[in-house]
C-alpha cells in the first residue's frame, strides 16, 4: 500500500518513539506491560506486522541498505568509543574473566547445540541453518549491530533472519529472567562460591562519585562532534574497505580467502569501524561519552532494528519450532559454563550475572541486571556490554566459520 520511503521512515520513527516513550514510564499500565514484553521485541515486531499485512514492502524499500551501510558502522564506532579500559581493570580480573567466559560460552555453545540437534532432530540444522545461528552469535556476544553485521557477512535471508530473531529474543529474555531471579538470592550464591565482596562495594562507591563529576548536558558542538566521530569513521571505513577488498581479490585463488568472507566489502566496513572505535577509546574522544556518544549510537541502532524488522515475515516463525530447542540448549551451555567458572574463581553473583548479560542482552539489558544488585552499579553493565560490541564482530565471525565447517558447506 505504501511505497514512499520517506513515509515509511516516518512510520518507523513514530513506532520507535511510541515504544521507547511508553517503555520509559515508571508506573501504571505500561510499567506492567513492559515487565512481560521487551521493548526491543516490539521494535522488531511492529514494523514486521506492517510488512506481513502488506502495508509496506520491506524487501523493496531502500531504508535497510541505508541503515546498514551508514548507521550500523556509525553506531559501532560510537558504542566502542565509550569503552574505558581503566575502569574495566578496576573491576578486577574476575569481572573480565566472567565476561570472557560468557563470550566463550556463546561461541562454544553454538557448536555444542548444533551437534546436539544433529542427534535430536537433524532436520533443524540441515541446510543453511548455520547461517542463521551466526546472527544469534553476534547478538549474544555484542548486540543488534553485530547481529545485523553477521546477517550481511554470511548472507542470511530475511525469512531465516526473522526466525532467529525470535529465538534470540525469546531465549535471551528467558535467561534475563533467570538472572534477575538469582539476583534476589545473591547472598546464597555468594556464600556458595565463597566470594569476597570488598572490591565490589568499593567499586559501587567510586561509580557514584564518577557519575557526579563527569555527567553533563550536551551542547550543540558536543552533538556535532559526536556525529563527526561516527560518520567520519564510517566514511573512512568505506574508503579503506574498497582497497582491502581489491587487494584480497588480487591474491591467488588457491588461498581460498573467499571462503572466509574476506572479499565482502561489508565485512571490512564493520571490522574497520569497530577497530577505529577501539582506537579512539584510548584518546580524548572517549570524553564525549559524557555528552551521550553511546546514546546517539543507540538511536542509530534502533533505526536499524526497525528497518530489519520491516523485512520479516512473521508467518515463517511457525515453520521451524525446533529452532527454539536449539536456542535453549545453546543458552544452557552458556549458563552452565558461567556458573562453573564463578565457583572455580569464587566470583560474586554480580560479576557472573552482569558478565553473562553483557553478552546475551548487550547494553539494552545488562544495566538492568546490574541495577538489580544496586542502582549505582548499572553503568558497569553498560561498560561490559560496550566491550561486547567490540568483540561481537570478531567472535561471531569465528563462530560462523566454525559452524560452516561443521555443516560441511
Amino acid at each position: 500500500m505504501i511505497t514512499n520511503d520517506a513515509v515509511i521512515l516516518g512510520m518507523l520513527a513514530t513506532i520507535l518513539g511510541a515504544v521507547l516513550w511508553t517503555a520509559s514510564r515508571e508506573s501504571g499500565f505500561w510499567k506492567k506491560f513492559y515487565s512481560y514484553v521487551p521493548a526491543l521485541l516490539l521494535c522488531y515486531l511492529l514494523p514486521s506486522l506492517l510488512n506481513t499485512a502488506g502495508v509496506i514492502d520491506g524487501a523493496a524499500s531502500k531504508l535497510y541498505p541505508m541503515a546498514r551501510d551508514y548507521l550500523l558502522p556509525s553506531s559501532l564506532v560510537l558504542l566502542c568509543v565509550a569503552i574505558d579500559f581503566k575502569a574495566i581493570v578496576r573491576l578486577g580480573p574476575k569481572a573480565v574473566i566472567m565476561f570472557l567466559t560468557g563470550t566463550a560460552g556463546v561461541m562454544a555453545g553454538a557448536l555444542v547445540a548444533f551437534e546436539a540437534m544433529r542427534v535430536i532432530h537433524p532436520e533443524t540444522v540441515a541446510g543453511d541453518t548455520w547461517r542463521g545461528m551466526t546472527t544469534v552469535a553476534g547478538a549474544w556476544i555484542g548486540g543488534g549491530a553485530n547481529q545485523a553485521a553477521m546477517r550481511e557477512v554470511f548472507n542470511v535471508d530475511a525469512t531465516m533472519f526473522g526466525q532467529f530473531v525470535a529465538v534470540d529474543v525469546l531465549v535471551g529474555n528467558l535467561w534475563t529472567a533467570v538472572l534477575l531471579f538469582l539476583a534476589s538470592r545473591a547472598q546464597v550464591f555468594d556464600r556458595w562460591t565463597g566470594a569476597d565482596l570488598t572490591a565490589l562495594n568499593r567499586l559501587r562507591d567510586s561509580i557514584e562519585q564518577y557519575q557526579t563529576l563527569h555527567a553533563r548536558i550536551p551542547t550543540l558542538p558536543d552533538l556535532v562532534v559526536i556525529l563527526a566521530i561516527g560518520l567520519g569513521a564510517t566514511g573512512l571505513s568505506h574508503f579503506l574497505a574498497q582497497y582491502l577488498v581489491s587487494l584480497i581479490e588480487s591474491l591467488p585463488a588457491e588461498w581460498r580467502l573467499r571462503d572466509y568472507s574476506l572479499t565482502s566489502g561489508f565485512f571490512w566496513i564493520v571490522v574497520t569501524a569497530t577497530t577505529i572505535g577501539l582506537l579512539l577509546s584510548f584518546t580524548k574522544a572517549r570524553t564525549y561519552e559524557g555528552a551521550g556518544a553511546s546514546r546517539i549510537g543507540a538511536v542509530m541502532l534502533y533505526v536499524l532494528v526497525a528497518t530489519i524488522g520491516m523485512q520479516m515475515d512473521l508467518g515463517a516463525l511457525l515453520d521451524r519450532p525446533w529452532l527454539f530447542l536449539l536456542g535453549f540448549l545453546w543458552i544452557a551451555f552458556h549458563g552452565g559454563l558461567m556458573i562453573l567458572m564463578a565457583k572455580l574463581i569464587r566470583a560474586p553473583l554480580f560479576m557472573m550475572a552482569v558478565g553473562s548479560q553483557a553478552n546475551i542482552g548487550a547494553a539494552a539489558s545488562a544495566p538492568v541486571v546490574a541495577s538489580a544488585f544496586h542502582p549505582a552499579l548499572a553503568p558497569v553493565g553498560v561498560l561490559l556490554a560496550v566491550l561486547g560490541y567490540a568483540l561481537g564482530t570478531y567472535g561471531a565471525y569465528i563462530t560462523g566459520v566454525s559452524l560452516r565447517a561443521m555443516a560441511g558447506t
